[in-house]
């Protein structure tokens, strides 16, 4: 019998590396004030997410060496039950540099070789793990060596099985990703601009390009457009809006996975669409007030839930 979990696949995972520093200037030394370091990668910040809410969570995908050993004894803290294949190559670094100036700088590593042994192994051991579970979460860049339309096979066969599948990468993974219908996905407006194929200029041109996403067959669309909220398509067209308002902002990596993650605690709960998106305005943008990459302080989250309305579009 399939239990309450979600089970969120990332298939290239980091240890994300946060620094603090009054600037960076290239070409020069540079002194950090403050380093911390997480378990990250998209699919892995909504494990951690999720499972700060106590929603039962596992959590799959590849793994190497002692930056992959970090990653799944922190999770594994957190009670968040792993199933994941080794990899002889170590899992990749992502440093977020933030400056006092306001700028963040990301340097990402490009992670292991993942051999095609290792990818058949993942799909005889994603097979019985989609068995298990009601929501598939597949998050963020894909491994070298792994297949641009590993997404789309991967919800390919969770739709066979009758699964809800949320969706949140980029470029040609995500273009095909979308392909097998996705019952969820959260682009930025890049991203949506790769999927339609054009500039968007304005908020109206974002609802027209999520609309014709949703009428393509995803029933879900969530724009995170950073600072500017959350812009969110579902049934019949229809176009909501919400934004979290005065945030002072310290660390926004992160954010987008807590929209995620609150949408599969939504669906699993069964909320109203205005309530999920209302919701996962307020955590992303509470976890975005601290330093740690997708990390929510509840009473932000609260506040900022009851202080959130929102707006019906179209």
């Amino acid at each position: 019998m399939r239990g309450n979990m979600i089970l969120t696949v990332t298939l290239n995972p980091a240890v994300d590396k946060t620094y603090t520093a009054g600037e960076l200037i290239t070409g020069n030394v540079n002194r950090m004030r403050t380093a911390m370091s997480f378990a990250g990668g998209k699919g892995i910040n909504v494990a951690r997410v999720l499972r700060q809410y106590g929603q039962r969570v596992c959590a799959t995908g590849f793994l190497g060496g002692y930056a992959g050993d970090f990653i799944e004894d922190t999770l594994l803290d957190k009670q968040v039950e792993c199933q994941f294949i080794r990899v002889a190559e170590e899992t990749r670094s992502s440093i977020n540099i933030l400056a006092d100036n306001g700028y963040v700088t990301e340097i990402l590593e490009p992670g292991p070789l993942v051999e095609e042994e290792q990818i058949g192994q993942f799909l005889e051991l994603y097979e019985e793990l989609i068995a298990e579970c009601e929501i598939v979460v597949l998050s963020g860049s894909i491994g070298r060596g792994m297949p641009e339309d590993i997404y789309k096979t991967l919800i390919e066969k969770a739709r066979f099985r009758g699964l809800r599948t949320m969706l949140d990468t980029s470029g040609e993974s995500l273009r095909a990703g979308i392909e097998a219908k996705p019952y969820f996905i959260k682009p930025n407006q890049k991203e949506l601009e790769y999927i339609v194929g054009h500039k968007l200029v304005n908020r109206e041109d974002v609802i027209e390009a999520a609309v014709k996403v949703h009428t393509g067959g995803v029933a879900h669309v969530v724009v995170s457009m950073g600072k500017n909220g959350l812009l969110y398509v579902c049934s019949g067209g229809v176009a909501l809006y919400a934004k979290a308002e005065k945030v002072q902002a310290l660390n926004t990596i992160g954010c987008g996975d807590c929209v995620v993650a609150s949408f599969a605690m939504s669906f699993m709960k069964k909320e109203r669409r205005e309530e999920a998106l209302r919701r996962a305005a307020a955590i992303s943008a509470a976890s975005a007030t601290t330093l740690k990459s997708a990390d929510v302080p509840f009473g932000t989250a609260e506040e900022l839930y009851e202080s959130i309305t929102v707006e019906k579009l179209r």
